[in-house]
């Protein structure tokens, strides 16, 4: 793990050619991050496509992941963020003003994370969108004492699920192992082996997946994982056990433990037990690189919190990344950072256009808009998102956890695909309801 030291800013000049787009996409576009603070106050772009809005200065958005740190990186998040700047502003702005894009490495550390938020704070980021960080913590009072919201970060610690400035677009791994658990029971599993990482965060998982497998009364065995480990052998033979019909094995490590957990599954070549596992610790490119339907992913069951890459759904993400993306800078469409990056950007634009053209854009106005209760159409990424009181979760540890929805995938063929398209809602295990009868 790599120490924090200042956190890294990226600048991108927005361009000035159109895209058309296969379904309604984002409306606008181009990153400028600056490497000095007098640059925050420049235009995102040198251009005539901002001269919409040039009475105005650029609205700043920040959005921060982890590079260079071996395990935890998710760059192309951040490069999309910069891809969609430029999209903006070559379309006419966010709602009529100018964007400029910040993006931070945040080096999966504490520290890193708060002088992100601190950099967000300084710049008068207007919104902190589609982020990763397990350090919210450290990051969300700083945002919260500036007044900033938090859209859509990819879910991984409790006060995203808790904060009043937080407006999560998907359900984080609470929705993800749940949805898993009943996943599994309705692929008639009747032992599930859970492997997840030896952290407290991995308990509270346990949790989760034990009230979906309950009312099926399937036994639930709780095997604990390092969470920095090159060799799994040990994790895989343990799973497997007597490879006996009926035993099924769902892994919620990380995207690195996970790859490196394939390789002795693989060796020892279980005949009965079914492999299942959640999206973000695989994904169509690992199922690509591990050898498709002839791989160990074979028939693998995913849950996650999107339709699959192969979707329509995904066809403006699509354009925007053909578009407006850098070859210096490649943007993996199935990595489900991504993905919620690209819904995020979608949730803010949509906000702004409701606060409407040449209105002032500012925190203020922006979570007033968010807090209004209005449903925001995410063109089927997700059900309609809203954080209106009405819609919030019937938990006092994650009550911003308002989409409680996910999706059902299997490899087939060498693809994700959905077995039954559509979004299953786990709301009842995420509240500890009993199931609906």
């Amino acid at each position: 793990m790599e120490p924090s030291g200042h956190p890294e800013q990226r600048h991108s000049t927005g361009a000035r050619r159109s895209v058309r787009h296969p379904r309604r996409t984002l409306r606008a576009l181009a990153a400028t991050a600056a490497l000095l603070p007098a640059l925050l106050t420049a235009s995102a772009c040198g251009g005539p496509a901002d001269a919409v809005a040039n009475a105005d200065r650029p609205v700043t958005l920040m959005t921060w992941a982890p590079a260079d740190t071996g395990s935890a990186d998710r760059p192309g998040m951040t490069a999309l963020a910069q891809a969609i700047g430029r999209e903006l502003n070559a379309t006419g702005g966010l709602a009529g003003h100018p964007v400029t894009i910040l993006t931070c490495n945040e080096h999966n550390t504490a520290d890193g994370a708060t002088a992100c938020a601190q950099q967000a704070v300084t710049a008068h980021a207007v919104a902190v969108v589609g982020s990763y960080s397990q350090y919210g913590s450290n990051f969300i009072p700083a945002l919260e004492a500036a007044g900033i919201p938090y859209i859509g970060g990819y879910g991984l610690s409790t006060p995203e699920f808790s904060s009043p400035l937080s407006y999560p677009v998907d359900g984080g791994l609470p929705a993800l192992i749940a949805g898993s658990g009943l996943q599994l029971v309705e692929a008639g599993c009747r032992t599930v082996t859970l492997i997840r990482p030896d952290t407290r965060a991995g308990d509270t998982l346990l949790g989760y997946l034990a009230g979906a497998l309950k009312s099926a009364n399937v036994k639930l065995v709780d095997l604990r994982a390092p969470e920095q480990s090159s060799d799994y052998a040990a994790i895989a033979a343990k799973a497997i056990g007597g490879d006996r019909p009926g035993s099924c094995i769902t892994s919620a490590l990380g995207a690195e433990a996970t790859s490196n957990l394939l390789d002795p599954y693989r060796r020892l070549g279980p005949r009965n037990t079914v492999l299942a596992s959640v999206i973000g610790s695989f994904q169509q490119s690992v199922v690509d690189s591990t050898g498709g339907d002839s791989g160990p992913l074979g028939g693998a069951y995913a849950t996650g919190w999107y339709p699959p890459e192969s979707s329509h759904v995904w066809d403006a993400l699509r354009a925007t990344v053909h578009g407006y993306g850098s070859s210096d800078a490649p943007i993996d469409v199935s990595d489900p950072g991504v993905q919620t990056t690209w819904v995020a950007y979608e949730v803010v634009r949509q906000a702004a256009a409701r606060i409407g053209d040449g209105k002032p854009l500012t925190t203020k106005t922006l979570r007033n808009v968010l807090d209004g209760g209005e449903p925001i159409d995410t063109a089927g990424a997700t059900p309609p998102l809203a954080w209106g009181t009405t819609s919030m979760l019937a938990s006092a540890d994650s009550p911003r956890l308002v989409n409680t929805s996910v999706t059902y995938q299997q490899v087939k063929d060498g693809r994700l695909t959905e077995p039954h398209p559509g979004f299953v809602d786990v709301r009842w295990v995420l509240a500890g309801d009993k199931p609906p009868a």
